[in-house]
């Protein structure tokens, strides 16, 4: 994508086991891919990685759900330029709306075309690049 050899990093937030792996094993190609399950590692890979686009579920391990990581995010002056992009079952209008409420730059529902994945992940942080 960028310079040769050098991926932009991803963090996936997911709390289903399988689908970490999947989503580890297929983004890598575009991605250098850290994952984490809950609002808790959450805050300990943000502070210990530079992530420049953040796959985000709804439904997390934990205290804290992906809407609330998502406001807390884009409420905080270091991270709010990460694009979020939801990855989830709620598939209502309702969580549609919450979503982009809380900032989301995009939102996509489970199960999703990888294809669809993917080219929503790279667009999104092509449009920030730009931005920037």
């Amino acid at each position: 994508m960028s310079d040769e050899g050098k991926k932009p990093t991803l963090l996936v937030v997911e709390d289903d086991y399988d689908s970490q792996k999947f989503l580890q094993l297929f983004l890598r190609r575009e991605f250098n891919v850290e994952v984490c399950d809950s609002s808790e590692t959450f805050y300990s890979i943000l502070a210990d990685h530079k992530v420049d686009i953040i796959l985000m579920d709804i439904s997390l391990r934990g205290t804290k759900n992906g809407l609330e990581l998502t406001s807390e995010l884009k409420a905080d002056e270091n991270y709010k330029h990460i694009p979020v992009v939801v990855l989830t079952a709620h598939a209502f209008h309702k969580d549609k709306e919450n979503a982009y409420q809380a900032g989301v730059d995009a939102f996509l529902t489970k199960p999703v075309q990888n294809d669809i994945l993917m080219s929503t992940l790279v667009k999104i942080l092509k449009n920030k690049e730009d931005e920037d």
